[in-house]
């Protein structure tokens, strides 16, 4: 028996599971509330249920795995086991034999699925921890399938604090995990209530100094200036007055695309420029109002240095641009005189009133790696120990390792350092401990993130949350967007789970398919992976030399995506890579996936396109076909493969390189050169002489008693082999 030990549920814990028992279930819990737990439970009832089965328990990081199998190791007495890519595939195969609780990162499972070192029909449990990344492409909606289609006793849990506020992507989560119900608690539920902590938030406002504001006035006004003018050539709304930076990226994309349906106004070149200068205007007014001077000074200082390199000319007319250039220079003196954001004095008063010991714990979430560094700095001026935590990615030294990240955790745990200065890292999933006070340097438009933030307070204890914003800016805006979008999510999915119908899953017959078509894919190619095995293809994954499908000995796929398409042409792979294919396939294919206009891709000029795909149709004989999207590829090679493989043969085999010619193939070959021969003549001439030297060896009253060949037929033939060669 698998029980549990030294665990006492909630209530609202059991209520969940006990739900999760009998339906593919989407808990929605937030940060703190112990959905770990629930998972435990549920892993509990399978294994003792369906003996001899298996748990498979999934997170988006090294570091999340680990604490989940922490948190089972010291409740369960079962036999379990970490899988990362850093364990060797070989011997994750005998692993998954051995262990009945598996916890991993998607990536790996998803390669060992293709693999086949993993079988799926033994495991009666799959938890998708932060579950609302089972989206688009992620490796859990693909695990999620195969879980589904093979496993003999299905079931899948999936936990988040929150799967956003949009009904079409919370849709897309229900469909690919196959959840049969939702169940949502917040704070204020009357089962969850008895066990959180009353929660303060305070709201501080700060208002800009007038310095600050005659910084923003030159940026507002040169902003004005460019949208007046898209304004008048009505590329935006006349009585639009402000325009968001996602507005200005969808305005570039729909230029670009009048530009390659052919529209000739000049304009449209222009629009293009003026548009990249809004965006760099728009984000230097936000680093302005919510961030301070040093960190806006920094991004302007590289657009004016990265200005003298470049032709570009949106970035040259910028830093021309009187207004521009005034709201810089005012910036450098203002960055002189280490004038920085009053939120820091503000967030100063704010830590030396909170740290009465050396046991208090604070975090300070901030959007941005720079603001990170120049807290820390200050902090460490009133005597306050802060320490940075950001991600892996290396940026100008300050990314960290995983190991890093758990190592400044457990020192945060042992009070070695009072604060965390946090960017996105700190908000999901990482066993971060409860925290006295939460700090938002600046509000953010997640709905997702500001849960995540505040989670992380008002578990054991009573918690407080400090949100601070500069009056009247884009602080102001985005706290309101991510406060309405918490409400909306609940409200959301509470309308979702009542109208939710309760689908029949597919059983493990209807996806059943004896005579599969097989697709070796390059490795590289992953991404199209679970729709070729959606539409039940037998995919293979291994190193190809040449192209990214083979789907027979005679057919091999390169695959671009348009904007890898335009991308490889800058570059110069593209024409090598499809050499490569010409000599290694018989029959070379090119696919160029994508529904965007070709064209508008980059500033390329559409002829140096058009004669590039002409060069591959003409020059190299290599057909081109189109597909919309990844599902429309996936269509394609199994309609290739079906024409190209007999089904029958159950042990058809594929190479990644061209098949080498048999002896009667290499005659044919032979024959086949010489002039007005084709297939069936040189079948007819090799039967009638019997061998290729018999054939040059005839004159050509003997050829012409082959049928269809005639005098010129055979003097054509005569003369391509007697004649001499002058090279």
């Amino acid at each position: 028996m698998f029980e549990i030990k030294d665990f006492k549920p909630r209530l609202y814990q059991e209520n969940i599971t006990h739900t999760s028992l009998t339906k593919n279930t989407l808990v929605v819990l937030p940060t703190g509330l112990g959905k770990t737990s629930i998972a435990m439970m549920l892993a509990s009832n399978r294994l003792n249920n369906f003996r001899n089965s298996k748990v498979l328990f999934l997170a988006p990081s090294k570091p999340l795995v680990a604490q989940h199998m922490k948190t089972f190791k010291k409740h369960i007495d079962a036999r379990m086991n970490i899988f990362t890519g850093e364990v060797k595939p070989e011997l994750r195969k005998e692993l998954y034999k051995e262990n009945e609780i598996i916890f991993s990162t998607p990536q790996t499972v998803a390669n060992d699925i293709t693999g086949k070192r993993i079988n799926l029909k033994d495991f009666s449990l799959l938890v998708l921890d932060e579950v609302h990344k089972c989206v688009g492409n992620y490796d859990y909606v693909f695990i999620a399938k195969e879980f589904m289609k093979n496993s003999q006793y299905p079931r899948i849990l999936g936990l988040t604090a929150s799967p956003g506020s949009d009904k079409a992507k919370i849709e897309e989560i229900r469909k690919n995990a196959f959840i049969e119900e939702i169940e949502i608690r917040s704070n204020d539920d009357v089962d969850v209530k008895p066990y959180v902590q009353e929660v303060k938030i305070d709201w501080i406002k700060i208002d800009l100094p007038s310095k600050f504001l005659d910084v923003k006035k030159f940026l507002d006004n040169s902003l004005k200036e460019r949208l007046k003018k898209l304004k008048g050539w009505g590329l935006i709304g006349s009585s639009q007055d402000n325009v968001g930076k996602g507005q200005l990226l969808d305005l570039q994309a729909r230029i670009h695309g009048k530009i390659a349906r052919g529209e000739k106004d000049i304009r449209l070149w222009e629009g293009i420029s003026l548009t990249a200068q809004c965006v760099k205007i728009s984000h230097a007014i936000e680093l302005l109002e919510s961030q301070g001077v040093s960190i806006l000074y920094k991004y302007l200082k590289g657009i004016f240095e990265a200005s003298e390199k470049t032709n570009v000319k949106s970035a040259k007319n910028l830093v021309k641009d009187i207004n521009f250039k005034s709201a810089y220079v005012q910036c450098k003196n203002l960055y002189e005189e280490s004038i920085e954001h009053p939120k820091l004095d503000e967030l100063k008063k704010i830590i030396s009133s909170e740290i009465t010991n050396d046991k208090i714990k604070i975090m300070v979430f901030t959007q941005y790696r720079d603001s990170a560094k120049l807290i820390e700095k200050e902090l460490e001026k009133i005597g306050v120990k802060g320490k940075i935590f950001v991600g892996q990615q290396k940026k100008e030294g300050s990314g960290m390792s995983q190991k890093e990240q758990i190592t400044l955790v457990e020192d945060f745990k042992k009070n070695k350092f009072s604060v965390l200065i946090s960017t996105n890292i700190g908000e999901e999933g990482l066993d971060i401990p409860e925290v006295d006070l939460v700090v938002f340097y600046e509000p953010i438009p997640s709905g997702i993130r500001y849960i995540q933030r505040k989670g992380r307070t008002g578990r054991q204890s009573k918690g407080k949350i400090v949100i601070l914003m500069a009056r009247n800016t884009r602080d102001e805006a985005y706290h309101w967007t991510a406060f309405n979008k918490e409400k909306k999510m609940y409200n959301l999915l509470k309308k979702i789970n009542e109208k939710i119908l309760l689908e029949k899953q597919p059983t493990l017959e209807s996806f059943s398919n004896n005579d599969k078509l097989k697709v070796i894919v390059d490795h590289r190619e992953r991404g199209i992976v679970n729709e070729l095995k959606e539409l039940e293809l037998d995919v293979e994954l291994k190193y190809l030399k040449a192209g990214d499908f083979v789907l027979s000995d005679k057919v091999g796929i390169e695959l671009k995506t348009k904007e890898d398409f335009v991308n490889s042409i800058i570059d110069g792979r593209l024409l090598n890579q499809l050499k490569l294919l010409r000599e290694n396939f018989e029959i070379p294919l090119l696919i160029i996936q994508g529904d965007e206009d070709i064209y508008s891709m980059r500033n390329v000029h559409p002829n140096a396109i058009r004669g590039m795909l002409s060069t591959i149709a003409v020059s190299y004989n290599i057909p081109v076909l189109h597909s919309q999207n990844a599902k429309d590829t996936a269509g394609i090679l199994k309609i290739i493969a079906k024409r190209e493989q007999d089904p029958n043969l159950k042990n058809f085999y594929l190479r990644n390189e061209r098949k080498p010619l048999t002896l009667k193939e290499q005659q044919e070959y032979i024959i086949q050169s010489l002039p007005g021969i084709g297939p069936n003549l040189s079948k007819s001439l090799l039967a009638n002489f019997k061998s290729v030297r018999e054939i040059f060896n005839a004159d050509t009253e003997k050829l012409r008693e082959v049928d269809k060949i005639g005098k010129k037929k055979a003097d054509n033939i005569k003369k391509v082999i007697d004649e001499n060669y002058f090279g």
